[in-house]
């Protein structure tokens, strides 16, 4: 199974296996370091995500741990897939019974960082948690951009 990017396609023009992909990308006016702080540091990941017992060690498994509401206990289970220091973050995201993967991409500019947030793996059953994950990381990544700006 490839995980595909977001298409113009309706989903009944995708292949049955496709999965889909909610991409993200910002350029943040801040060097790649201090953004990396902010992805791995669980006391920052805290203030623009979720409480966690995150380690930037590939193989660490973790949790996101969020309020519970009706059908959902609020943990996701994790593990850390990629650790590329300044460049490249990756996490499996598992909650609700699905799987998928986070992949951040940091990428130095003349002006700060390119942010790349790619999460993939949603298949075309899961409708309702591609929208959930459309809205939760756009919101996630501006309270990313705070934190980041806030740090000293």
């Amino acid at each position: 199974m490839t995980d595909q990017p977001i298409t113009d396609k309706p989903l009944t023009d995708r292949p049955a296996t496709a999965t889909r992909s909610v991409v993200i990308e910002r350029e943040l006016p801040h060097p790649p370091e201090k953004v990396w702080r902010a992805l791995t540091e669980g006391m920052l990941i805290r203030e623009w995500l979720m409480e966690n017992d995150f380690q930037p060690v590939v193989g660490h498994r973790f949790n996101f741990r969020s309020k519970p509401v009706a059908n959902w206990n609020g943990v996701i289970d994790c593990e850390v897939l990629v650790v590329e220091p300044n460049k490249k973050l990756s996490y499996s995201w598992g909650t609700l019974g699905s799987e998928s993967v986070v992949l951040w991409t940091l990428v130095a500019t003349s002006g700060g960082t390119l942010v790349r947030m790619e999460h993939s793996g949603f298949r075309p059953d899961q409708e309702a948690a591609y929208k959930g994950a459309n809205y939760g990381w756009q919101k996630f990544i501006g309270n990313l951009e705070r934190v980041v700006a806030g740090q000293q």
